[in-house]
């Protein structure tokens, strides 16, 4: 029963680090279309730094939110790496203490 559990664990860790993978993807378009144009002086200052910021502002989520995302997702793969490791090296040492 708790394999059921476990392999359930696995199936939704790999939907929601694909569905947030979605959301950082699209959070980081939202920041880079979202800039709006600097006004100094009653003037419009657009052209390369207003796509310069959009591109920062792009890149900076998109990287926060992949690093984000990674960090917990690794450290439950990294968990129930550990756990199918014990099960085998369980089942391995059990298959040689008994007697053939």
């Amino acid at each position: 029963m708790s394999d059921f559990f476990i392999r359930s664990l696995g199936s939704v860790v790999n939907i929601l680090v694909v569905l947030g993978a979605i959301g950082v993807v699209i959070a980081a378009l939202a920041a880079g279309f979202s800039q709006e144009p600097i006004e100094m002086n009653g003037g419009v200052i657009g052209g390369l730094l207003n796509v310069t910021g959009g591109l920062l502002a792009f890149f900076v989520v998109l990287l926060a939110g992949l690093v984000f995302l990674t960090l917990p997702a690794g450290l439950i793969y990294l968990v129930l790496g550990i756990y199918e490791n014990t099960k085998k090296t369980a089942e391995a040492v059990e298959r040689l203490q008994s007697p053939n």
